[in-house]
């Protein structure tokens, strides 16, 4: 049930340091990609239900019996694409956010948060606002906001435009940032949300253990 493993596409920038993978988990509709994966090796890609450009074929419209078999396939999709890094960044839900698969995405995100904390995998967790502000320096920012910073500040890791890849971008920059390997220079405001976020027992900010 598996299907085909996502791989990183060729050409990526390789980066020096620890590996930090981030992570905006969301299903894929007919207006989503789906879920945006960034490597801090010099890849972003994204993942999704295959269906989500069908109308009517909507994740969240399926029969039970089948629904559940996608999610199933679209959680091992995305376990394959993590790896098994030093740290994997993760947005926090919104559960107040209007969105469509609320359920179905609630499903995703605590398999895979399920799945990390049984591996030993350590896991930071940020909020939307924390992600928006470490971006753009501001928490508010919309998200066109966000992915314009992204290809300003991290242009290695082409997003196209995409918000979820822009996000994943993001959490995994963050992610560098506080084990003391930034990708880039960032503001003091912008840092500020490194102190906002949740970060796995015996890591501080910096590094230091």
């Amino acid at each position: 049930m598996t299907d085909t493993a996502l791989l990183p596409p060729p050409g990526g920038t390789l980066t020096h340091g620890p590996t930090v993978i981030g992570l905006d988990l969301a299903i894929g509709s007919y207006s989503s990609t789906g879920t945006g994966i960034a490597s801090s090796r010099g890849w972003c890609d994204a993942v999704g239900y295959p269906d989500r450009k069908k109308k009517g074929r909507e994740l969240s419209k399926l029969p039970h019996p089948e629904r559940l078999y996608e999610l199933v396939r679209l959680r091992e999709r995305i376990i394959q694409g993590i790896g098994r890094p030093d740290l994997v960044v993760l947005e926090l839900p919104a559960p107040s956010r209007a969105g469509g698969a609320s359920h179905e995405r609630a499903w995703l995100w605590w398999e895979v948060y399920r799945w990390l904390q049984s591996g030993g995998i350590p896991v930071g967790l940020l909020t939307p606002n924390q992600r928006a502000l470490y971006a753009t320096g501001k928490g508010t920012a919309a998200k066109s906001a966000v992915v314009d910073a992204v290809a300003r500040r991290w242009p290695s890791w082409p997003t196209e435009g995409d918000d979820n890849l822009a996000d994943a971008v993001v959490l995994m920059a963050a992610g560098r940032d506080y084990l003391d390997h930034p990708i880039a220079p960032m503001p003091a405001a912008n840092r500020a949300a490194l102190t906002k976020a949740v970060w796995p027992d015996g890591i501080r900010l910096g590094g230091a253990r």
